[in-house]
């Protein structure tokens, strides 16, 4: 499992705020590391606070969230907002998403899922080095299909790839390949299979249809897990 983004909620109006901080609650993947309902404070404040994503109304007095978000260039930046007509100007200086009260969980938890995408995109490297049957190799995140658990060992990985490749990591858990494989990217469907998301094809309600072909040229069929299933779907 990844970390947790750490979050600052602003808005000036205060039950707006409440409402915010208590759906953000609710949402596993986020840490809220403070609250602001001025502007100024929080522009004053927020160099000593370690945090990853800004979640802010627009219209503010005394300065707008669209000229915060500009004094917060490496920050994330999710808008919150009763108007619709400042959606250009939102994505002109780069915001991960744009919603317009009021809120719902389902459409934060989405606004969520891409910041994580995007911060991970450019903390996390684009590869891995593991030790595997061929000795130490690099191994490029967009050339993963599947990760299966290796019928031999089980401590051991087999990754299909790109292009019919194959390889077999050595004594790795699927945990902490989880930790390095880019969140949306990636996700674990069962005990034993990690899947990109790229590699889905078609999915019913126990079973994904991939883009992968078997030993009979037929598309690779693998399992849903019900515990997974929930993770699976957050991305879709």
């Amino acid at each position: 499992m990844t970390s947790k983004i750490k979050c600052i909620l602003l808005d000036d109006e205060l039950l707006g705020l409440k409402y915010l901080k208590m759906l953000c609650e609710q949402i596993q993947e986020l840490e809220i590391v403070a609250v602001f309902d001025n502007p100024l404070v929080f522009l004053e404040q927020q160099k000593q606070l370690n945090y990853q994503l800004l979640i802010l109304d627009i219209n503010m007095p005394q300065i707008d969230g669209l000229s915060v978000a500009q004094l917060v260039p490496t920050k994330g930046i999710i808008f919150t907002t009763a108007y619709k007509e400042y959606a250009v100007e939102a994505f002109e200086i780069d915001a991960i998403d744009y919603l317009t009260k009021p809120l719902r969980k389902d459409r934060l938890l989405k606004a969520v899922h891409k910041a994580m995408r995007s911060i991970e995109k450019e903390e996390k490297p684009l590869f891995i080095t593991s030790n595997t049957n061929k000795g130490k190799a690099v191994i490029y995140f967009e050339d993963i299909l599947l990760i299966t658990t290796s019928e031999d060992d089980p401590r051991d990985k087999e990754v299909l790839l790109i292009n019919d490749g194959r390889i077999t990591l050595k004594n790795i858990s699927l945990d902490k390949l989880l930790e390095v494989l880019p969140h949306g990217l990636f996700v674990r469907v069962n005990k034993r299979e990690i899947i990109a998301y790229k590699a889905v094809q078609f999915f019913s309600y126990d079973e994904i249809t991939t883009t992968i072909l078997d030993v009979n040229n037929k598309p690779l069929l693998v399992t849903i897990g019900a515990a997974f299933k929930s993770d699976f779907l957050a991305n879709m």
